[in-house]
């Protein structure tokens, strides 16, 4: 009969390989399970990517073709030298959009409207897009007076731009709005983007212009004129913030994918690492055993 500590010894030496051989398992099992999930995530964002990369020359498009149209509109107010009066009851219109994925692009938009609303806390928001909705409604939610979801979900348009405008001519009549502002991400190149404002003008400013007597013009274009103008600017302005987001999301997706190729590559070197660790310690358990006999 064996003794109680031979059998606690023998005990000892069958559980102590097999427990590292199942901890092993485990491990390497874990790290299967990581790699094959990141390899997912990878194929998703190199789809992305490649989608993105279809849209960017579209969007760039409507881009460039809007922008042509809101300079040679706003050519008039620098030429005419309008200018804000002091303006008592601003109004500041964010452009964004609800979809995500595409870096900071969102985020640097709410930060220009925050800068501008801690000197004029009193100024009427306008917003396009969920994502700078939700981020100014933390500390000025009081300030929004109209929101626009689903704005450009597939390609800037000048009717739905058109007909937000009418909208926000409406809501701006009725708060008593004496100047306005717009938010939004201008597209410089495909990598880059810059977060600026352009002013609208009112047809009280316009009427004020310093050289605005060098146009000869009929009893009532002025208005039209200022109603088509704002209008036109804010499709300028939704469609450089379209074409910066897909520019963004392109980058974001491809910096995506080539993080996840590097986590791969980590991970298959710490899984190729264990095994050969839980293999080698496996032949050493078998020769010491062997040796033990």
């Amino acid at each position: 009969m064996f003794s109680t500590a031979a059998s606690a010894k023998a005990v000892s030496f069958l559980a102590g390989p097999l427990s590292t051989q199942t901890a092993g398992m485990a491990t390497l099992k874990e790290i299967q399970i990581r790699r094959r999930s990141v390899q997912n995530i990878g194929k998703i964002t190199k789809s992305m990517k490649m989608i993105a990369s279809t849209k960017v020359p579209k969007a760039q498009k409507i881009m460039e073709s809007a922008r042509v149209y809101g300079a040679a509109s706003n050519g008039l107010f620098q030429h005419a030298q309008t200018d804000f009066a002091d303006s008592k009851k601003p109004l500041v219109i964010a452009i964004s959009s609800d979809r995500g994925l595409c870096g900071g692009i969102h985020s640097s938009v709410s930060k220009a409207m925050k800068a501008d609303l801690r000197k004029n806390p009193e100024s009427t928001v306008v917003v396009l897009g969920q994502k700078v909705k939700i981020q100014l409604s933390r500390e000025y939610r009081d300030n929004i007076a109209l929101h626009f979801e689903q704005v450009a979900k597939t390609i800037p348009t000048w009717d739905e731009t058109a007909a937000i405008a009418d909208i926000i001519l409406e809501k701006a009549k009725e708060e008593g709005v004496d100047s306005a502002k717009i938010f939004y991400n201008k597209f410089k190149t495909i990598i880059a983007f810059e977060t600026t404002s352009i002013p609208t003008f009112t047809l009280e400013a316009l009427e004020a212009s310093p050289k605005l007597s060098t146009y000869e013009y009929d009893d009532g274009v002025l208005a039209n004129f200022a109603q088509f103008a704002f209008a036109n600017t804010l499709y300028w302005a939704v469609a450089e913030g379209n074409a910066s987001e897909m520019a963004a999301k392109r980058t974001a997706m491809e910096n995506a994918t080539k993080n996840a190729g590097e986590v791969i590559a980590k991970l298959t070197l710490t899984f190729n690492r264990t095994r050969q660790a839980a293999i080698t310690n496996e032949l050493i358990d078998i020769i010491v055993g062997a040796s033990a006999m």
